[in-house]
């Protein structure tokens, strides 16, 4: 049994990790809601907030509780990566997907938590914290979505992609729609052009309400890896432009262009 497998098995560990999720995306909006952000800049210019390191501590003392047993990369631990070298299996996370969401206040964001075996995402798990959702799932393993209401119970729905529709639904990035992706979406016919922020758009895709996703942009593995393990979950899929398969634990951690779909 594989250690995705094992967790999708374990009701309590299943639960721990949601919960780990959900908690998380609640110490980031104590700090969305506060406005005292602390941004600054890390070493590729890219913004990091006091959020994105409460909820990295956060995680690492969860996860090392859970699942003591296997090693953590994080985009907010440099020092970090060279575990993805040395281990064939890993939780890699991004604490705080779309920090620049955050800081323009658009509610846009998500934790992003993935289990990767053998360089390929296994499992994962999507807080949305400014819903209150959580997504997990994997191949072959399923997706859901798990919401709550003020004060009420608990919702947890399966969810799937659908076929798609005719004008073509597709996501562009609200902060990277460049020039060779607006060629791109020239070339599919009729569209609907959708936007969404952060890991949200293989969201959207995996619930249904989207078709199509192409990224002809950097992103790193972090970006990406547990959101597309929900998308896979859902029957949907993530390829390299090529139509490789994505590849984690690389030396270099920047994606390759790829396109997300829904029942591949």
């Amino acid at each position: 049994m594989s250690q995705a497998q094992a967790i999708m098995t374990n009701p309590t560990l299943l639960a721990g990790l949601v919960r780990l999720t959900k908690e998380a995306g609640d110490v980031i909006l104590e700090i969305y809601h506060s406005n005292h952000y602390d941004v600054q800049k890390k070493g590729d210019e890219s913004p990091v907030t006091a959020a994105d390191l409460a909820a990295h501590y956060y995680i690492l003392a969860g996860l090392k509780r859970l699942t003591p047993d296997i090693p953590v990369v994080s985009e907010e631990d440099p020092k970090s990566l060279s575990i993805s070298q040395n281990n064939s299996c890993y939780w890699l996370i991004d604490p705080l997907d779309g920090t620049k969401e955050f800081i323009n206040k658009n509610g846009e964001f998500t934790v992003n938590l993935a289990l990767i075996q053998h360089n390929k995402t296994r499992f994962g798990l999507v807080g949305v914290p400014i819903a209150n959702t959580v997504y997990w799932g994997g191949e072959h393993l399923g997706a859901f979505r798990q919401e709550q209401e003020q004060d009420k119970a608990l919702i947890i729905t399966p969810i799937q992609c659908v076929n798609a529709e005719n004008p073509l639904r597709v996501l562009a990035s609200k902060s990277h729609l460049n020039e060779a992706t607006k060629v791109l979406i020239d070339e599919l016919g009729p569209t609907t052009l959708m936007q969404a922020g952060s890991s949200l758009k293989f969201i959207r895709i995996a619930e249904g309400l989207a078709d199509y996703y192409p990224r002809l942009a950097p992103t790193c593995e972090w970006d990406t890896a547990a959101a597309q393990a929900v998308l896979e979950g859902a029957n949907g899929c993530v390829k390299q432009a090529s139509g490789k398969a994505i590849i984690y634990g690389k030396s270099d951690i920047l994606n390759p262009h790829f396109i997300a779909t829904g029942l591949c």
